[in-house]
């Protein structure tokens, strides 16, 4: 499976690189806090797949990493994208390791 690191992730946002970043977490967890990007529920991901774009990268994120790692795996084997990434450690190493200031439920 592709995966990125929370640091390479970082860089791309300060580099300013196109890509999409897509958090697969519930509404409630989005509230208490976010990095930003378009929000898909798990639940709801197949009926907004038009919105998951493949002439750029993309990353899925959720609190930890399993639930987006379930996404990608999903996209990859299923429906044929290429260029998805799950974000290793989800949010929580987003907040752990680049902006402590992110609160995560």
């Amino acid at each position: 499976m592709s995966k990125i690191d929370v640091q390479t992730l970082k860089k791309w946002r300060d580099e300013n690189k196109e890509h999409q970043l897509i958090d697969v977490r519930e509404p409630w967890e989005v509230e208490i806090g976010h990095i930003n990007g378009i929000h898909i529920t798990m639940d709801c991901f197949l009926d907004s797949i038009e919105k998951v774009r493949r002439d750029i990268p993309v990353v899925i994120h959720c609190k930890s990493g399993t639930r987006s790692a379930a996404v990608v795996h999903h996209l990859i084997k299923q429906l044929g994208y290429e260029n998805v990434n799950n974000l290793e450690g989800g949010i929580n190493a987003w907040s752990n390791e680049v902006d402590s200031n992110i609160e995560v439920a």
